[in-house]
């Protein structure tokens, strides 16, 4: 005979605080008080028969019990939700929503985007920028592209690409400015980065035999793509991967002195939920991004 289950408001009320690690935070994102939340913990710790969470030195900790319970909820409430995500997009899957990075979308999808629309005139790509991990499920993203090992859990990741840095710069500061026939010329020359990437210099610079190059002026920008746009201008010369700079260089908008030596960990991945893996838009997307990077390698 089937176990009766514990409401799923008590459940969810678990499930929350338990990623919170905060009655209070977890009342917030379930827009009720966190008494309300409290009251539903004990009601299924007593139904349960178990203590599910207790505070160590005023921490919000999982017991052994809470340990067990929670991986299974986080899969049964994904599934839901990625169930209901999908009876959503019934009405509209002509729409396709992807998260990337900024750099990402300006150096490497965008460019390509016309081949996708030529390939698949009925579906609309909306692309979506930003530096954080979206909650494709909460946020109503179809698909994301992001850099990192590939394990989301609850997410399907197909591997793109890795990124193999190397300096960028206009063909006009070749040309025109300080010689750049070696490393150590650098010197001379201003260096354009990242602020949330503040490493790749230094790791370049030591695969490069010169870990100790100080450079005559540098720049910091918020992001990557605004370090490649300065670098258009010819204000300086930019590190970036060459696999997501591919198409500037082919077009010659951006050149590269010397060759590729710092391998970055990790990779750029398509993620999405596992239940709308198969969706025709999604599944559209995934054929198109492998075959783009087949294609470039």
């Amino acid at each position: 005979m089937r176990r009766p289950l514990p409401p799923l408001t008590a459940l969810r009320a678990f499930e929350m605080t338990a990623r919170e690690r905060s009655v209070r935070r977890a009342a917030e994102a379930l827009n009720v008080t966190p008494s309300a939340v409290s009251h539903q913990l004990r009601s299924l710790e007593n139904a349960l028969g178990v203590t599910l969470l207790h505070h160590v030195n005023r921490q919000l900790v999982l017991t052994e019990a809470g340990q067990l319970l929670l991986p299974g909820l986080q899969d049964g409430f994904a599934r839901i939700e990625a169930a209901l995500a999908t009876l959503h997009a019934r009405g509209r899957t002509g729409t396709l929503t992807v998260s990337m990075l900024s750099t990402f979308a300006v150096q490497w999808f965008i460019p390509r985007l016309p081949r996708f629309q030529k390939r698949h005139p009925e579906v609309e790509v909306h692309i979506s920028t930003g530096m954080r991990y979206v909650d494709l499920l909460r946020e109503g993203i179809d698909a994301a592209i992001r850099y990192g090992d590939g394990r989301w859990p609850g997410l399907r990741s197909d591997r793109l690409m890795g990124e193999t840095m190397l300096p960028v710069c206009s063909p006009a500061l070749l040309q025109d400015g300080a010689p750049l026939a070696r490393p150590t010329d650098l010197a001379r020359h201003t260096l354009l980065q990242s602020e949330a990437r503040p490493d790749d210099w230094r790791h370049w610079f030591a695969g490069a035999g010169a870990p100790d190059l100080q450079p005559a002026h540098s720049m910091v920008f918020e992001t990557t793509a605004f370090a490649l746009e300065a670098a258009l201008t010819g204000a300086g010369v930019a590190i970036a991967a060459r696999e997501v700079v591919a198409e500037a260089l082919a077009l010659g908008r951006l050149v590269a002195p010397f060759g590729a030596i710092y391998l970055r960990p990790g990779a750029y991945w398509l993620v999405c939920a596992e239940a709308r893996a198969t969706e025709p838009k999604i599944a559209a997307l995934r054929e198109w991004l492998l075959s783009e990077v087949a294609v470039d390698s």
